[in-house]
């Protein structure tokens, strides 16, 4: 069993700026990759994003969404086909819930961070409310680097700081920096350009709301962002769009994923799916039940709400990837960095209206899709949805 260890706590607070125009109050804080329990930060707080805000309704919804093949209206796909998508890091700390989005986004990628505590990488495309709430962002891991790389010409990562390791201190960055994500943003060339770090991006598009959840929360469970903010500082401060500053369309050599329309999918008698991503965690434990044509999410035996639209959390494709799990030995204090393989291949199950399918995927490199094919080796077609990905460690047992 995994036994989780205490990080040490490495906190520095950068209190920043009245400005002119209205003037504003910006927060930043610099700290670890474990983001452990800052000293309380002055906020502002912008109304523009408090809740998914709906485009004008009445359209009827014929457009397939490139990413996971569900119906949009006209109005989304003339906003889609001029931006790119957004993956972003958005924890799952047990005092952090619930978390503002997860219903609106197009596929969700969940893996543990550090000590049995699972975080989400979030995408955001299709979904064009006009305003929808992210909260709360953290910070950066490589394992779903990996993931974002997938999303076409320069992806846009979003992220508070990183897992990262100092070469200027004693023990450096052992072991190859296998964890060191900020390091790897960086030699990827992301930096500036389609990695939005909030330690350069900042307020507005950035800011902490304290009061998010209604009651006190430590200051790491507060970072919001919004997806239109999120766009709004791609196209105006990074000239970034759908297309790069070459003029590249971000999906000119993208690889999407094959579907079908769920109604054309006979239903399965899979009406429940349960498992650890560390045994002895029951805080993140998950369960999905089958109800009508979706999966609802169970987290820590309770039933998961998006804190935007306060309806459960729900999936129309659950796919479990197992991937071998491993400490860095970076150097970092207490081992806490973790390293996931989820670059090669493996095995994975694959569950949509009832329905099972016994998987295996691969991933040829960081930019290389992932793939998932049936026992005859033919990709599998997922039901029109939204697609959640739980990456578990070998050898984890998933109970159906």
């Amino acid at each position: 069993m995994i036994r989780l260890q205490k990080p040490q706590i490495i906190i520095s607070l950068v209190l920043a700026f009245g400005g002119l125009l209205g003037g504003f109050i910006s927060g930043k804080l610099v700290f670890s990759s474990q983001n452990q329990n800052p000293a309380p930060v002055i906020v502002a707080n912008p109304a523009s994003d408090q809740t998914v805000t709906p485009l004008p309704s009445g359209q009827p919804r014929t457009e397939r969404c490139p990413l996971n093949g569900a119906l949009h209206t006209k109005d989304e796909r003339q906003l889609w086909q001029k931006r790119r998508p957004l993956f972003v890091m958005v924890e799952n700390h047990k005092d952090s819930r619930p978390t503002a989005g997860l219903n609106s986004t197009d596929i969700v990628y969940e893996a543990v961070a550090e000590g049995g505590i699972t975080r989400f990488g979030l995408v955001f495309y299709c979904s064009q409310e006009k305003d929808i709430k992210i909260a709360p962002v953290r910070s950066a891991r490589v394992y779903f680097v990996n993931w974002a790389a997938e999303y076409g010409a320069d992806p846009v990562y979003v992220h508070v700081g990183g897992a990262h390791c100092d070469p200027t201190t004693k023990q450096g960055c052992l072991n190859g920096a296998k964890a060191d994500a900020l390091g790897l943003i960086k030699k990827l060339g992301w930096e500036f350009y389609n990695d939005l770090n909030q330690f350069s991006v900042g307020f507005p598009t950035f800011y902490r709301d304290p009061n998010r959840l209604g009651k006190k929360i430590a200051i790491e469970h507060t970072m919001t962002t919004s997806t239109y903010k999120l766009w709004r500082y791609l196209k105006t401060k990074r000239k970034l769009t759908n297309v790069n500053k070459e003029g590249v369309a971000w999906d000119e050599d993208f690889t999407p994923w094959s579907w079908q329309p769920k109604d054309e999918v006979a239903e399965g008698d899979v009406k429940e799916i349960s498992y650890d991503y560390w045994r002895g965690y029951p805080d993140y434990s998950e369960r999905w039940v089958y109800q009508n044509g979706v999966y609802k999410r169970y987290n820590g035996g309770q039933l998961s709400l998006d804190y935007n639209t306060k309806q459960p959390v729900t999936t129309d494709n659950l796919v479990i990837l197992f991937a071998s799990e491993a400490k860095a030995n970076d150097g970092y204090p207490n081992n806490v960095h973790l390293v996931y393989g989820n670059i090669g291949k493996g095995k994975a199950l694959i569950f949509y209206k009832g329905n099972l399918i016994k998987a295996n995927w691969r991933k040829k490199d960081r930019a290389s899709r992932t793939i998932f094919t049936d026992s005859k080796g033919k990709e599998v077609k997922f039901v029109a949805g939204r697609i959640w990905i739980s990456m578990l460690p070998l050898g984890n047992q998933v109970n159906y």
